[in-house]
């Protein structure tokens, strides 16, 4: 049964990626507002021809928001972005959760993180990977 599960999780971005053009998110929110995070997309994109599907680990308020459009939109992703991550430092979750941050959300870690916490993530790579090999460019702003 776990078996069969887990191939409808793992099926699901494929699944969306199949109709179109497909924005992800990974997204930590605090338990109570997890999947209000997904309500209220669907609401913002109403308009627009999106699908838009949350899904993740309830234990520990991972949410992977995934929206799909027949092809990329502009519009879409100006109505998404900033706007996602805004949604989830009001919420004081973390704009991004088990993927990391990527070359796209560098820009948005300070929603999410202080400037304190900032720093010291940027110390601690300069004392654990002092040549930069490990994923560069990819971490910290």
């Amino acid at each position: 049964q776990m078996a069969g599960v887990w191939r409808i999780r793992e099926g699901i971005t494929e699944a969306l990626s199949k109709a179109g053009a497909v924005y992800k998110y990974d997204i930590s929110l605090p338990l109570p507002e997890l999947y209000d995070l997904v309500e209220d997309t669907r609401t913002r994109l109403s308009d627009e021809e999106a699908t838009v599907v949350g899904y993740g680990h309830i234990g520990d308020g991972n949410l992977h928001l995934n929206i799909s459009t027949p092809t990329k939109s502009e519009a879409v992703f100006n109505k998404i972005e900033p706007w996602v991550f805004e949604w989830a430092k009001e919420k004081r979750g973390s704009i991004s959760a088990e993927h990391g941050l990527g070359v796209m959300k560098g820009k948005y870690l300070n929603m999410s993180k202080s400037d304190e916490s900032i720093e010291l993530m940027k110390t601690l790579k300069k004392v654990m990977d002092p040549n930069s090999i490990l994923n560069p460019y990819k971490v910290l702003p």
